[in-house]
């Protein structure tokens, strides 16, 4: 492992933020099949989807670990080593948050209301598209480091930020949305259920709002003169 970490450090030094946004993303894309899984009762395959998403966090964790420690210092870029460090814990959030949602829906055996589920697959759908966006920017890193963080590629990072903002406005309506259809619907729900719910949708409407982070932070960084 760490003479993985070293060769991909050797190569560029943003390499390994590219790396860990794709493991946090992987990381939230198994949130869809927990969720299809718990809303067919099978918890069995919920359960292995959950360890999944623990695994890969955990997998996340070691990497931005080795971020953390062997990020250079002295980086001839416009962009500030503390940015970067900023970054991958904008990145790190988005995995620990997946893993929490897993961990609490399992944990309580948590079920949407069955005439719900269609639109909660929706929101978490449109979620997991604004981290896949996310992901897209980071990937852009090589890119923007071969031209000097400059040209076109600091307006491809530009315009899929403003892309990741618009998507994560859709969340915060179709949360919205969802939220009221629940409330019409908490006479027939056991209680402390209904609270918990109304905190996931809350967790996963959170997971949006660090993809925006994510694009907006790298986007304002290498915009700087």
């Amino acid at each position: 492992m760490n003479g993985l970490i070293q060769s991909i450090f050797a190569k560029s030094p943003l390499k390994p933020i590219v790396k860990h946004i794709k493991k946090v993303h992987e990381c939230s894309e198994h949130l869809v099949p927990f969720f299809k899984a718990v809303c067919e009762d099978n918890w069995d395959a919920a359960l292995k989807e959950q360890q999944q998403i623990k695994a890969l966090e955990n997998e996340a964790d070691e990497i931005k670990r080795k971020i953390r420690i062997k990020l250079p210092s002295g980086l001839f870029m416009p962009i500030e080593r503390t940015d970067l460090l900023e970054l991958v814990s904008l990145q790190d959030t988005i995995a620990n948050d997946s893993k929490d949602i897993a961990g609490i829906v399992l944990g309580r055996q948590l079920k949407f209301p069955s005439d719900l589920q269609d639109q909660f697959f929706q929101y978490l759908s449109r979620v997991v598209e604004a981290i896949t966006v996310s992901a897209k920017v980071i990937g852009e890193l090589d890119n923007l480091l071969e031209t000097g963080f400059k040209g076109k590629e600091v307006q491809v990072v530009s315009e899929l930020a403003e892309k990741i903002d618009r998507i994560e406005s859709d969340t915060d309506d179709l949360q919205i949305e969802l939220r009221h259809a629940l409330y019409k619907r908490e006479n027939e729900m056991n209680t402390i259920d209904a609270i918990f719910i109304y905190n996931i949708l809350d967790k996963i409407g959170d997971l949006a709002n660090h993809a925006e982070q994510v694009g907006s932070k790298l986007a304002v960084s290498i915009a700087r003169d």
